[in-house]
C-alpha cells in the first residue's frame, strides 16, 4: 500500500550531483587562465559595442563532456 519513492530519490541524487559539479566548475573556472581566451574565441570591441563568443572554449568543453559521458557509458 505504501508509495515507492526510490525513483524520485535517485533523480534527486542525480540532479544534486549535477548541481554540485556545476558549482565546482564555476568555482574553479576563474583559476584557469586560458579558459575563454583560446585562439578560436571571437572577441569584437568597438565604441559602444562589445561582442564575445567563446567558440573554441565551447568546442573544447563539448569534446571533454562527450569523452566523459562516453567513458561513463562504457563503464556502466
Amino acid at each position: 500500500m505504501g508509495t515507492d519513492y526510490s525513483g524520485l530519490g535517485r533523480a534527486l541524487i542525480f540532479f544534486g550531483v549535477i548541481f554540485a559539479g556545476c558549482g565546482m566548475v564555476l568555482l574553479l573556472a576563474p583559476r584557469v587562465p586560458w579558459l575563454g581566451r583560446l585562439p578560436g574565441d571571437i572577441f569584437i570591441q568597438r565604441p559602444g559595442f562589445t561582442f564575445y563568443f567563446p567558440l573554441a572554449s565551447c568546442l573544447l568543453a563539448s569534446l571533454l563532456l562527450s569523452l566523459l559521458f562516453w567513458i561513463l557509458g562504457r563503464w556502466r
